[in-house]
């Protein structure tokens, strides 16, 4: 795993279930510090190794990943965690979903070069793209397809060929930010996980510059991880009418709604523990 070492330093207190972060150091100096609040949890099925998570038009869509197992697509219930619908995807390593809201998703895998473009009522393959590379995660920003291979490099590609219409390099200043995984496209930002971190970052979509970061190391407590094969957080879906955000992880049992606020509070480097 790539060490990132000149990551920000994080400040995290807890208190009636909410954590205030704060971040020194940086490069960017238009990097913000937010509040972050648990508005509820929910069930999460913990055979699921999560890999892409989208809410579209009041429904919950999950893309799991397996080695020596089959991947699956499937339409989860929030309320209970339990499987509506799903399918497998065999002889694959699924990775990244993305809908585009026009009753399509767009599904990755991971070394397989391809990507299936499926009927969201049914899960019927309508396509299959081919791409070079790796496919880690993916989003929709109503106009073009933004996918990540785990460098810094995010490239946005078209929804109906799948050719790449531009790239950018995320940086925290100059610095350029690796592992990049699940995607989401929230408020007119990228918002991306960094894989095996508790990290997530929100990124300018033009000029690729980080804007803002975000830990949730104390997401999913000790007692939820004792005696559970939990993996690290990757799952990130916004419902664009309520204006929610949910977040998840990999064989997680919890799958949390979250509420983001910027953090005025001064920061204390004296509590900071070590950035990944």
């Amino acid at each position: 795993m790539h060490t990132m070492r000149y990551l920000p330093i994080l400040i995290l207190s807890a208190s009636a279930g909410v954590w205030l972060f704060g971040w020194g150091g940086l490069q960017n100096p238009g990097v913000e510090r937010f509040t972050v609040e648990i508005v509820r949890e929910y069930p999460h099925d913990t055979t699921s190794f999560t890999q892409g998570l989208v809410w579209e038009n009041g429904r919950l869509y999950e893309s799991t990943g397996a080695v020596g197992g089959p991947s699956t697509l499937r339409e989860v219930d929030l309320e209970s965690g339990g499987i509506i619908r799903i399918t497998e995807v065999p002889g694959v390593f699924a990775e990244g979903l993305a809908s585009l809201r026009d009753g399509r998703l767009v599904q990755l895998t991971w070394k397989d070069g391809q990507a299936y473009l499926c009927e969201r009522d049914s899960f019927k393959i309508l396509r299959t793209f081919r791409y070079d590379g790796e496919g880690w995660g993916l989003a929709w920003n109503g106009e073009h397809l933004i996918m990540s291979d785990g460098s810094a490099t995010l490239r946005f590609r078209d929804p109906e060929t799948f050719e790449v219409r531009r790239e950018i390099t995320v940086r925290d200043g100059s610095r350029p930010i690796r592992n990049l995984n699940e995607l989401e496209w929230i408020h007119d930002r990228i918002w991306a996980n960094i894989w095996q971190s508790d990290w997530v970052i929100m990124i300018n979509p033009e000029d690729g510059q980080v804007e803002g970061w975000l830990s949730l190391e104390r997401l999913l407590p000790d007692a939820l991880r004792a005696g559970r094969n939990v993996d690290v957080l990757n799952g990130i879906a916004w419902d664009s009418e309520k204006d929610r955000i949910f977040f998840t992880g990999k064989r997680w049992p919890r799958l949390y709604e979250l509420r983001i606020k910027e953090n005025t509070e001064p920061s204390d480097t004296k509590s900071q523990p070590k950035a990944p």
